[in-house]
């Protein structure tokens, strides 16, 4: 509905969906029809847009009494001692604003709100009064929640049902996003339920890293990172009005990130201590704020080349390019995996109404989940202060948006304090690159349930053998350093284990060693139906010819599956296809269509065994429609899986 009537208006969704709450709430398609035509009309008529404003001025004028949609700000002028209004949209300044409306809706004065108003036009020939008048004015946002409701609800999803949700509550359609996709998305909601929450995100443009915060609720602000000042942020000495820290639960710097901008320096010294005292100064007074910080920006050199000769903060001005202020952010989101946002990945399907879902986040920023990570884990003694805040409030945060209802399993939570350890740790690394007086710890926790420790590291650190991996039975790069090795009797017996996004990852770095000399090779997979599927089965082909001599056979039998209204045909003439095309390469490929065959696996007669976790199918589809990933296995994003390694001889 949202998409339906939004057009070109350049209103936040929370404004629309509170217009569908008012005319829309009901199953009766004829009501909902008769609605959505009502919201439409109070968008085109009332809705205020910047290049029609002097076309709204006349109407208002005309009829003297009209009702407009705009956003609304304030401001106490002391040399007439009243309260003046200005009208985002409208343009008109200097509007008599009553106190009582002024103490009624605080957030008027700081930043502005968006609201119905009913305003009259009335000219005074002394012309010393603004001939404006707001007779009536209603912040746009939903009054009351049920939380008890709402907790009792999640109780009937299952975790990824409710996760899929959330994603749709936010606009977008799952379908797209994996799990660690999905979390990244619902990471960005955590400062609005998690008090004094700081983190960064910086990544390349459009993919979506302001929208949350300017769409989703109206208890957060967004601003422009190089427009800030102390007065506005935190307060004006010069009338003692508190900034925008008094007033908002979230305030969120837009385009942070930009060498050549040159911020306050006194400013970034402020923030610092209200990031990490949660307090700011007036005067002599000292006053506390729950206001989270986000800050978000684009990247100007990729991954690799950050990693290498500078660090992933090298994009930041040089004022906050500081280690002191760097240290009070609680996490890091990886920007660079979030993927460009396409029309497609738009959800049509149902979510939360936004401003009853932002209402509902506001709520919990009222409790507090902290300390439900130690009944889990123990985090490494080595760990700071500040690293422990950072993963705790991270897991908090989290834990209230995906188990408000405090019903999680054990490995669900240790997925999330995983996560948690991983955003605070990409924050560490660059502050010990930047300055070595920070100490290197170990971003370890012990599972208290098996007595395990378990080791975090990043994806990117991963990728390109900054550090050595987690420590599992055989990890990644244990895998690849044994492609530089000509003995097959060196290989080693273990499992890889592959996380959500991670990159670097070919059918030739996992598979191509262990089939050395093999001429016989059995793929039980039933899971190749669908085209992109058959391409994967190609690539699997092409992996094995360039793992022989030219003169060699390999006979390649397929075992898989699809459903008869599935296109069974269709799937079998692919395969035929497929041997045709390999067979000229020394592939000789049968198939057998079985449908009682669920395991996966690569079974070859030179001993090895490969134990496939999600069969072939382990790469997420590349973005767009010209993507280097589509030709380079080792560019694709992955699926989380598992392989194992087995010795069968």
């Amino acid at each position: 509905m949202t998409k339906t009537i939004k057009g070109n208006a350049v209103v936040p969704t929370y404004v629309l969906e509170y217009l569908l709450g008012q005319h829309c709430a009901s199953f009766d398609e004829d009501i909902i029809t008769q609605g959505l035509e009502k919201v439409k009309n109070i968008i085109k008529e009332h809705f205020v847009h910047r290049d029609e404003a002097e076309f709204v001025k006349s109407v208002i004028k005309e009829r003297a009494r009209y009702k407009i949609i705009d956003k609304v700000s304030a401001r106490l002028n002391e040399q007439r001692d009243l309260y003046e209004a200005s009208f985002s949209n409208l343009g008109i300044k200097k509007v008599t604003i009553s106190q009582d409306l002024v103490r009624t809706h605080k957030k008027i004065l700081s930043g502005g709100v968006w609201c119905i108003i009913d305003i009259e036009y009335f000219y005074n020939e002394e012309g010393n009064e603004s001939p404006w008048i707001i007779d009536e004015l209603k912040p746009i946002q939903i009054s009351n929640v049920d939380v008890d409701e709402f907790i009792e609800c999640r109780k009937h999803f299952t975790r990824d049902e409710w996760v899929d949700l959330l994603i749709q509550s936010m606009g977008l359609d799952p379908d797209f996003f994996n799990f660690r996709s999905k979390l990244i998305q619902l990471s960005r909601l955590i400062p609005f339920c998690e008090n004094n929450y700081n983190f960064i995100e910086l990544g390349p443009k459009g993919t979506g890293k302001s929208h949350i915060f300017s769409e989703l609720s109206p208890h957060g602000i967004l601003v422009s990172g190089g427009d800030v000042t102390q007065a506005k942020l935190f307060v004006n000495n010069t009338n003692n009005q508190i900034g925008l820290v008094g007033y908002w639960d979230v305030v969120t710097f837009d385009e942070f990130a930009g060498s050549a901008k040159k911020p306050d320096k006194k400013l970034v010294d402020i923030m610092k201590n209200y990031m990490a005292n949660k307090s700011f100064s007036r005067g002599k007074d000292i006053f506390g704020a729950t206001a989270s910080m986000v800050f978000v920006g684009n990247t100007e050199h990729s991954v690799p080349y950050m990693l290498k000769n500078s660090d992933l903060f090298d994009a930041l001005p040089n004022v906050y390019y500081d280690t002191a202020f760097l240290d009070r952010l609680h996490s890091y989101i990886p920007g660079w995996e979030v993927n460009k946002l396409r029309n497609e990945m738009f959800t049509d399907g149902y979510g939360f109404v936004v401003d009853y879902y932002a209402e509902i986040l506001k709520e919990f920023r009222k409790e507090d989940y902290i300390s439900l990570i130690k009944d889990y884990v123990e985090l490494d003694a080595s760990l700071t202060t500040r690293d422990r805040d950072g993963i705790t409030k991270t897991f908090s945060g989290l834990y209230k948006i995906i188990h408000p209802d405090g019903n999680a399993s054990h490995e669900e939570v240790l997925e999330l304090i995983n996560y948690a350890a991983e955003g605070r740790k990409r924050v560490k690394d660059q502050l010990i690159k930047m300055d070595d007086t920070f100490e290197v710890v170990k971003f370890n926790f012990v599972d208290k349930r098996l007595n395990k420790t378990i080791s975090i590291e990043t994806l990117e650190n991963i990728k390109h053998n900054v550090v050595p991996a987690d420590e599992v039975n055989l990890n990644t790069n244990e895998i690849i350093e044994q492609f530089n090795e000509t003995s097959i009797d060196s290989l080693k017996t273990g499992q890889v284990i592959i996380r959500d996004n991670q990159e670097g990852i070919s059918y030739e770095k996992l598979f191509s060693k262990y089939l050395v000399g093999a001429s016989k090779v059995t793929l039980v997979d039933p899971y190749i139906r669908v085209p992109y599927q058959m391409k994967q089965l190609l690539e699997f082909c092409m992996m094995l010819a360039n793992n022989k001599t030219v003169d060699e056979e390999i006979e390649l039998k397929v075992v898989t599956w699809n459903e008869p209204d599935h296109n069974l045909q269709q799937s079998t003439s692919n395969l035929e296809e497929i041997a045709e095309s390999v067979f000229d390469l020394g592939i000789k490929m049968s198939y057998d269509m079985n449908p009682n065959q669920h395991d996966r696996y690569i079974e070859a007669d030179n001993g090895w065994k490969i134990v496939l976790g999600r069969g072939l199918d382990i790469f997420l589809k590349p973005e767009g429609r010209y993507n280097i990933a589509d030709v380079w296995q080792e560019k694709r994003k992955c699926r989380a899986c598992e392989i194992t390694y087995v010795n069968i001889t």
